[in-house]
C-alpha cells in the first residue's frame, strides 16, 4: 500500500513577489510582472518584454561566497528552498538526513555561463575558460546546491522535461515518498533564461510574444495572443509522508493525491493537435487519485499564450472531461508571471495550494475575448468558492505532458 503525501512547506521567488506571501498577494490582486528587459540591450530583438525578478538579493538566503559560486537558477532554487524549509518547521537535527531528498527540475541550466565563457574562449583562448564553468552551468546543480546548503542526503535528482520539469519534479518526489524512498522531499523547479541566447533562441522558434505592451503581452486564451513571455524564478515545496508530518506536528497545506504523465510522440515543439496526449496525463492523474472526472472543478492550465498551446490544451480538456469541461474553471498563472520554463509548474503548484487552501480561483489577467473553439470558462474574473481539488498541467517541448492533482486537507 502506498503512503499518503502532504504539503507542509512553500517557497517561491517570482516576478510578482520574492516570497510566497507577496506572490500570493500579487495573484489575488491580479498583479503583472511584465516590463521591458533590463538585463541586456534589446536593440534589434523582436521580443523586448520579460518577467524579471525585482530586487532579488541572494545574500538574504545564503552567504556571499556561496552566492558567487552559483548561477542565478541555483540562487533562485536555494532561496525558494530556504523559504520552504523555514515554513515547514523541519528540524534537520531530528531527521535522518538520508530520508530527506531533493527533486528540483530545470530546463536549460545557465545560458549566461555559456555566453560568458564562450566570449572568453573566442576572445582569449581555451585556457581562459573558467574552471567553474561546467559545475555552474549544468542543470542538476540547482538540486545539488540545495542538498549542500541544507544537508539533505537522501534521493537527489533533477528532472529535465523542458516546460514540464517543475510538475514532473513534484510528481516524481510524490512517488518517491509514496513508495518509501524518502520521508521528506524538497521538490519544484527553477529557471533563469532571460539572456540574449535565451530570448533570441525562443524568438527564432516564433514562440515569444513581440508585444511591447506589458498589459497585452502574456494573454493566455485570448484571440490576440501572440506567444509567451519569458519569466524567471523558482518554486519549491516540502512534500512529506503524512504520518511523519503528524508526528512532528507540522502544519499541512494540502494533500497530493494524483499524478499523471504521457508523451505526444508527435513533434519536438508543437503539441499534438487533438490534445490526446495532454488529455491522457490529466485522466491518469484523476484515476491515480481515485476520483471521477466530474469531481474536478478547477484546472490550472499550462496556458502559455501561444496559439497552439492554448487551442490544443482546450481540446485536451474537452477530451479528458467531455461535457463536464464546461463546468470547470480554468486559469493561467502565466498571465501574471510569464512562462518560467522549468520553474513554471512549481510556482503554479504553489498557486494551486493557496487557491485550494483559501477557496479562491484567480483570474486569467488580460483575457478579454477568446476564439470560437475556445469556449470554456478561462476565468476572466476571480471566484470566491470552494476548491476541493486543483489539477495543474505542464506541457513541454519534446511532447512531455504532466498533470498533478492536489486535494484540500480536511484534517483527517
Amino acid at each position: 500500500m502506498s503512503r499518503r503525501v502532504v504539503v507542509t512547506g512553500l517557497g517561491a521567488v517570482t516576478p510578482i513577489g520574492n516570497n510566497v506571501e507577496d506572490y500570493w498577494a500579487g495573484i489575488k490582486a491580479g498583479k503583472i510582472g511584465f516590463a521591458p528587459i533590463s538585463y541586456f540591450d534589446t536593440e534589434g530583438y523582436k521580443a523586448t518584454i520579460a518577467a524579471e525578478l525585482k530586487d532579488f538579493n541572494p545574500e538574504e538566503f545564503m552567504d556571499k561566497k556561496s552566492a558567487r559560486r552559483m548561477e542565478k537558477f541555483c540562487q533562485y532554487a536555494v532561496a525558494a528552498s530556504a523559504q520552504a524549509m523555514k515554513d515547514s518547521g523541519l528540524d534537520m537535527e531530528k531527521e535522518d538526513p538520508y530520508m530527506v531528498g531533493v527533486c528540483i527540475g530545470n530546463g536549460v541550466g545557465s545560458m549566461q555561463a555559456t555566453e560568458r565563457e564562450h566570449t572568453n574562449l573566442t576572445e582569449k583562448g581555451p585556457n581562459r575558460v573558467g574552471p567553474l564553468y561546467v559545475p555552474m552551468m549544468i542543470s542538476n546543480m540547482a538540486a545539488g546546491n540545495v542538498s549542500i546548503q541544507f544537508g539533505f542526503k537522501g534521493k537527489n535528482i533533477d528532472i529535465v522535461t523542458a516546460c514540464a520539469s517543475g510538475t514532473n519534479s513534484i510528481g516524481e518526489a510524490y512517488r518517491s515518498i509514496q513508495y518509501g524512498e524518502a520521508d521528506v522531499m524538497f521538490a519544484g523547479g527553477t529557471e533563469a533564461a532571460i539572456c540574449p541566447m535565451g530570448v533570441s533562441g525562443f524568438t527564432a522558434l516564433t514562440a515569444l510574444s513581440n508585444s511591447t505592451d506589458p498589459e497585452r503581452c502574456s494573454i493566455p486564451f485570448d484571440k490576440d495572443r501572440s506567444g509567451f513571455v519569458m519569466g524567471e524564478g523558482a518554486g519549491v515545496v516540502v512534500l512529506e509522508e503524512l504520518e511523519h508530518a503528524k508526528a512532528r506536528g507540522a502544519k499541512i497545506y494540502a494533500e497530493v493525491i494524483g499524478y499523471g504523465c504521457s508523451a505526444d510522440a508527435f513533434h519536438i515543439t508543437s503539441p499534438e493537435e487533438s490534445g490526446a496526449g495532454a488529455a491522457r496525463a490529466m485522466t491518469n492523474a484523476v484515476k491515480d487519485a481515485g476520483l471521477k472526472p466530474e469531481d474536478i472543478t478547477y484546472i490550472n492550465a499550462h496556458g502559455t499564450s501561444t496559439h497552439h498551446n492554448d487551442l490544443f490544451e482546450t481540446r485536451a480538456i474537452k477530451l479528458a472531461f467531455g461535457d463536464h469541461a464546461k463546468n470547470i474553471k480554468i486559469n493561467s498563472t502565466k498571465s501574471m508571471v510569464g512562462h518560467l520554463l522549468g520553474g513554471a509548474g512549481a510556482v503554479e503548484f504553489v498557486a494551486c495550494v493557496k487557491q485550494v487552501q483559501e477557496n479562491f480561483i484567480h483570474k486569467t489577467v488580460g483575457l478579454q475575448e477568446t476564439e470560437e473553439e475556445m469556449d470554456l470558462n478561462y476565468c476572466k474574473e476571480a471566484y470566491n468558492e470552494e476548491v476541493p481539488y486543483a489539477l495543474s498541467n505542464s506541457l513541454g517541448f519534446g511532447g512531455h505532458n504532466a498533470s498533478i492533482l492536489i486535494g484540500k486537507w480536511k484534517g483527517e
